[in-house]
């Protein structure tokens, strides 16, 4: 018996050739590691009810949804160090490589946004943008519903630490949770512009461009992290 068949206990008539194959089981792969983003976001499909938009709306049985497949729909994510924002590292190179040359801060809470219930009505009437929509949660937490390619409704849960982009053109909407607040860094390429326009506003280049690019075509595959 040689001396690596002794160290795995294999006995003299075991098949070296398929050595490869069982030292391969043991190797890690990717779905074993886990994800550090999924402690700060997570994503499901929601059910159809109408009770309070901010209560979690699982399927039942939950159906949940991976940020790979958020990545497939062109929807972004990052885990920062929310407590330390002012000097992330990682946060700079983000807005280097991406040109997010402008941030600002948004509050959503009924003690501190202007107009609130008006406001939350807004965020959670279905919409999309011509650009970007990047969101940084520094505090608190929300929800961020983005449609599928089938325009079912996937809800993206983030919590403080978490960072997603919504591609131009996406169809979207936002409401807190149960917990009332969130703490948002918005970033922007360029000057500050946040226009919604409500569904259906399918005749837009930016929705046209979203469908070919991650609805009409055969691989969306996007890196999550890009």
């Amino acid at each position: 018996m040689c001396s690596l068949c002794g160290v795995l206990g294999v006995s003299n008539y075991f098949n070296l050739g398929r050595l490869p194959n069982l030292l391969a089981v043991a190797r890690p792969t990717r779905e074993s590691v886990p994800d550090p983003r999924q402690e700060v976001i997570q994503a499901w499909y929601m059910d159809d009810s109408n009770e309070d938009q901010r209560l979690p709306h699982h399927k039942n049985p939950p159906e949940y949804v991976s940020l790979d497949k958020l990545a497939e729909l062109g929807v972004l994510s990052w885990r920062l160090d929310a407590d330390n924002y002012e000097t992330d590292q990682e946060l700079k190179k983000i807005r280097e490589d991406r040109g997010y040359s402008y941030v600002d801060f948004c509050e959503v809470c009924p003690e501190k946004l202007p107009n609130y219930e008006q406001k939350i009505k807004n965020f959670f009437e279905e919409h999309l943008h011509t650009d970007e929509e990047i969101r940084y949660c520094v505090d608190g937490s929300g929800y961020f519903d983005v449609r599928d390619q089938n325009d079912k409704w996937i809800r993206v849960a983030v919590k403080k630490g978490g960072m997603i982009v919504l591609p131009a053109g996406i169809y979207h909407r936002f409401t807190l949770d149960t917990d009332n607040y969130i703490k948002a860094m918005r970033l922007f390429v360029g000057d500050p512009i946040w226009t919604p326009f409500n569904r259906p506003h399918d005749e837009l280049p930016a929705r046209k461009e979203y469908l070919q690019a991650f609805v009409e075509g055969g691989d969306h595959a996007v890196d999550a992290t890009a």
